[in-house]
């Protein structure tokens, strides 16, 4: 074969592959699984709208398309294997008429395309953007829902156009689980929380809560009449009938030393002096839980070492119930739950409080029976649970009393009360766990409104501040870095609550899956619930934690700011340059400071989404500009390293999305 021929041949040949290179396929949007894209809090339906009917926009029909609710955040990895985006976007008929929604579509920073503002009856704008070498791509629906519900809008025919049948993925969070906290010493250290309230009378279940090597005995002065002490487990159990606030010396004792706290024991009317810790099961298993599962967490707090570090609380969410009966004709487990009073009384011998969840609508959001009914006796129908979403409301007949001494009496410690909240059905609730003769630490949920918080903070323990959370940073920041308003309502006795955590495996609309929030998310996470005096509640498979995640849950520090005796919230103090600082006060007259890099979240369309590209800040914490003056010794809470003594700041540089956490002391 002549050079001429090889020549030709092999240009032949990259013509070949080139057109080979150039295959495409058109992908509906709605062909995939939509809902694991989705970094926004509402949930998002394909081929329809987000509340499940047809999509419609100015009187027009879609067949394909996605249908979002509220601001919506859509993050896709594209690795370079898309050449178009194609749709028709507008306000959904059934959405919202008065607020204007902006749609983006932001590729690798940039701004592909801009809506401007529409509203409901606009007729919908095309979208037809070129994703040649895009590697990620943002959808952004934007608009200023303030917690109002029916805020639909829709991604009409959105199609991609993708390369050798490349299918988009979810953005990699595959940054460096960087570990700080060092392992507790194997010397004794107490960490249980150093107040305790209970009411005159009442069954009281205290653990004292050590790390440290094993075996270690437990000891206690100065206990009130009526309380008794495992010396092997270290489990207070009694009651106290006389009022007062008794001051007890708790000791912890191993062959390696000793350890001693101070605990206030205070009976009078108020529980919950600190934010309940531990764990709750919707986020890992949703549904499917059942009794099994729920013994299989208590063992693993145990094995894995958080009851060691205070964690308490087993709660059972929704799905647990059953039928109406019983001598109180209360809410019964259902066939999930074979033996509930041994499951109850299993996980108390650990030491370990239990919850359930319950409502005062008809059904539950799971469609399972709640606390009110249409029928005098309370009974649920076949027919009433196949249309559940026609029942979320509360019945003429109510059962907050028959509930309330049947949760008493198997020995429950906390309920979560799940429902869109209103002043009269808390109030019920609350009067009848008071008289059920079991201190039962009283939480409501969901989206309890502002305008309320008085009535919050006057009857129940904890209030869910706002709706579910999602395993996103954009809910993370929703549920929690917008406080601040909140935070001189909660205090010991009724908790501000952004609901659950979100490390670990979770299953929060989707799937189980390891958060995609990143590991300095995750450090951000845990930093501010601890700073707002938040309730922690882990929501995933605790069995499942990896080292990581366990080290992130485990750091005594981080959780005695969160348990703090005093149980003032942290305050947005500065708010400057895409960097925030909250300032907490201590019972000690100290400090709890967190320094967080929020990157200017929110302010821009591409802010929403995570590049890949981002860079650390450097930071000079200015003590005066937040209030403080004078010499301060600071410590770094998560390494647990003293940093010396300052005057008038500090500096350090910040990862995005990250946290710097301080423990500030006056050294006046």
């Amino acid at each position: 074969m002549t050079n001429f021929y090889r020549l030709l041949l092999a240009g032949f040949c990259c013509i070949v592959s080139a057109t080979h290179a150039q295959t495409t396929t058109k992908l509906w949007l709605d062909e995939i699984n939509i809902k694991s894209f989705s970094e926004g809090i509402p949930a998002v339906l394909g081929k329809t709208n987000a509340a499940g009917d047809s999509m419609l926009i100015d009187g027009q029909y879609f067949r394909h398309g996605v249908g979002v609710n509220a601001t919506s955040i859509l993050a896709l990895s594209l690795d370079g294997k898309a050449t178009e985006f194609s749709a028709l976007v507008g306000v959904d008929d059934k959405g919202n008429k008065d607020l204007p929604h902006t749609f983006y579509v932001v590729a690798d920073r940039k701004i592909l395309f801009d809506s401007g503002e529409m509203r409901l009856g606009d007729v919908p704008k095309p979208v037809n953007v070129n994703l040649n070498g895009v590697k990620r791509l943002g959808l952004l629906v934007k608009v200023n829902d303030e917690g109002r519900t029916k805020v639909y809008a829709n991604w009409a025919n959105a199609q991609l156009t993708m390369l050798d049948n490349y299918r988009p993925q979810n953005i990699p969070n595959s940054d460096e689980k960087y570990i700080l906290t060092p392992l507790p010493p194997q010397t004794p250290r107490i960490n249980s929380a150093s107040v305790f309230g209970a009411t005159p009378g009442n069954p009281v279940l205290y653990l004292i809560a050590a790390t440290g090597e094993r075996p270690m005995t437990f000891s206690a002065k100065g206990l009130p009449k009526g309380l008794s002490l495992d010396g092997k487990t270290g489990i207070i159990t009694g009651n106290v009938k006389q009022r007062g606030a008794y001051l007890a010396t708790l000791t912890a004792t191993n062959a390696l030393g000793k350890a001693t706290k101070k605990l206030t024991l205070k009976i009078g009317d108020t529980i919950a002096l600190t934010p309940p810790i531990g764990w709750n099961g919707w986020n890992s298993w949703a549904r499917n839980i059942d009794q099994g599962k729920v013994i299989a967490s208590a063992d693993a707090l145990v094995k894995m070492g958080l009851r060691d570090h205070g964690w308490t609380y087993i709660n059972i969410d929704d799905a647990w119930q059953g039928k109406r009966g019983g001598k109180f004709n209360g809410i019964q487990p259902n066939e999930k739950f074979p033996t509930f009073q041994k499951m109850v009384d299993y996980v108390h011998g650990l030491g370990l409080k239990v919850g359930v969840y319950s409502t005062p609508m008809i059904t539950s959001y799971a469609g399972y029976i709640g606390g009110s009914s249409d029928f005098k006796d309370g009974h649920i129908t076949d027919a009433i649970i196949t249309n559940k979403r026609a029942f979320r409301y509360v019945g003429k007949y109510r059962f907050e009393t028959n509930d309330a001494n049947q949760l008493a009496a198997w020995g429950i410690d906390y309920l979560k009360y799940d429902w869109r909240i209103e002043v009269p059905s808390a109030e019920r609730m609350s009067v009848a766990l008071k008289q059920s003769g079991r201190d039962i630490l009283y939480s409501i949920s969901n989206s309890a409104p502002f305008a309320n918080v008085k009535d919050w903070a006057r009857l129940t323990n904890s209030y869910r501040t706002g709706p579910d959370i999602r395993d996103s940073w954009n809910s993370l920041f929703v549920s929690a870095f917008t406080l601040d308003k909140w935070a001189p309502y909660g205090g010991p006795g009724h908790w501000n609550d952004p609901d659950m955590m979100i490390v670990g495996n979770v299953t929060t609309g989707t799937q189980l899956h390891p958060t995609r929030l990143t590991p300095d998310e995750q450090y951000s996470h845990v930093s501010l619930f601890s700073l707002l005096s938040a309730p922690m509640l882990i929501g995933c498979p605790i069995e499942q934690l990896d080292a990581f995640t366990l080290n992130l849950l485990t750091n005594d520090e981080v959780i005695e700011i969160d348990q703090d005796p005093l149980g003032k919230s942290a305050r947005l103090v500065m708010n400057e340059n895409g960097m925030q600082v909250w300032l907490k006060p201590l019972a000690d007259g100290s400090y709890a400071v967190g320094l967080f890099n929020v990157g200017d979240f929110g302010k821009t369309p591409a802010s929403y989404f995570r590049w890949g590209d981002e860079k650390p800040k450097s930071f000079t914490f200015d003590f005066i500009k937040v209030g403080l003056t004078g010499k301060y010794r600071l410590r770094d809470v998560w390494r647990q390293q003293n940093l010396g003594n300052f005057t008038r700041s500090f500096k350090t540089e910040i990862r995005h999305h990250g946290v710097v956490m301080l423990r500030v002391f006056s050294e006046k």
